[in-house]
């Protein structure tokens, strides 16, 4: 029997605990094994290890955590969190200052603000406030020592996430999303729902159903894959579900245009030769094609493709992204009668970084009238 995989917690949860833990050193100078964070979402406090912490001159104390996402196959495992605090200046007005040091993201569009978004920051605000007494101020800097190493590995870039990881999350808790074990709960999920629906949206990550959702979508209809998707589409093939539309980032479901049917980068990639290949097939000039295939990510080509459009008034996007949008249909409705000799409608709708449909396949143009 399969057994159930376990959560853990997300990175601004450790980011929190190591500033709680360096605060209690300010207060007294021992160490501390573990510290109590306040989780806000979902309502529970926790207990989390500090691994070390100590003083780094008077007025100022350093922890450290180490990042535990339970069983989920996320590039931050075992990655240690820094948080350097300090009593704050007499000219500091918020009585919690947080800054974003070495390995923490810088968000472009915000002229190189620190990627510590709502959540994170609501969680250290709220946890490090019930630890000063009144008049009290401190400086908090996170510090992710291998966050600039470890973006090189995300798509961090193409979200405009530059030079470090992001602390963002919507919960405290990790949910083991690409974990095998949750496999098995996707598949009860898709059983259940497969009987009371004739089409099921299939979404990689919270981008697409967050996006479903304003489109109109029945939450109820809407599965969240993580990187699974072949295995369900295959499960939706056995359950004879008649319909499926895929709604993700092109950067994730473009993979399947090649064939890919696990989209977790740790195994498997392709999507610029994806790309670059359509854009072939379509004519485009061999210089486009170089420099689309030397893009850094898909997002960078699709917005090269795009400023192109821009500049010669051409009409590139559209016809390489519907056929793009094609092949994933075709693809995925072949792997589907490959592996369980079932006919099912595919579907996609693909969207950029900013939550912008770029395309919506023929078929998901006609399921997407019936969902919405």
């Amino acid at each position: 029997m399969t057994s159930k995989p376990l959560s853990g917690y997300t990175l601004p949860v450790f980011a929190c605990a190591a500033a709680v833990g360096a605060v209690h050193w300010l207060r007294q100078p021992q160490p501390i094994a573990t510290v109590p964070v306040d989780l806000i979402e979902p309502p529970e406090t926790v207990k989390i290890p500090i691994e070390q912490v100590a003083g780094i001159r008077e007025g100022m104390a350093l922890a450290v955590t180490r990042s535990n996402p339970g069983d989920n196959l996320d590039l931050t495992r075992n990655t240690p969190i820094w948080a350097l605090v300090e009593w704050g200046q007499l000219d500091q007005k918020e009585p919690v200052r947080l800054l974003g040091g070495e390995g923490i993201g810088r968000q472009l569009n915000l002229d190189g603000k620190a990627a510590i978004y709502s959540y994170a920051e609501q969680l250290l605000q709220e946890n490090l406030k019930r630890q000063l007494e009144p008049g009290e101020k401190i400086q908090v800097t996170i510090i992710l020592p291998e966050g600039r190493q470890l973006a090189e590995r995300t798509s961090n870039s193409a979200f405009g996430v530059v030079e470090g990881l992001s602390l963002l999350g919507t919960t405290g808790i990790s949910q083991p999303l690409s974990a095998p074990g949750q496999l098995d709960a996707y598949r009860e999920e898709l059983q259940y729902k497969a009987s009371c629906f004739e089409c099921l949206v299939f979404c990689v990550g919270e981008n697409g159903l967050d996006l479903a959702q304003k489109l109109g979508i029945n939450p109820e209809q809407l599965i969240k894959t993580a990187n699974w998707l072949g295995p369900l589409l295959v499960a939706a093939g056995v359950q004879k579900v008649p319909a499926i539309l895929l709604f993700g980032y092109h950067g994730k479901l473009i993979k399947l245009a090649g064939g890919i049917f696990h989209t977790h980068h740790h195994l498997a990639d392709g999507r610029l030769e994806i790309l670059t290949a359509h854009c072939a097939q379509l004519g485009l000039p061999t210089p486009v094609l170089q420099k689309v295939f030397a893009s850094i990510t898909a997002e960078a080509a699709l917005q090269y493709l795009r400023k192109l459009d821009a500049i010669d008034g051409g009409n590139w996007v559209k016809p390489v992204y519907s056929a793009i949008a094609s092949t994933i249909d075709a693809r995925s409705q072949d792997y589907i009668r490959k592996h369980s000799l079932a006919d099912v409608r595919v579907g996609s709708v693909l969207f950029d970084r900013d939550r912008q449909i770029i395309v919506t396949s023929e078929t998901g143009t006609a399921l997407l009238s019936q969902l919405c």
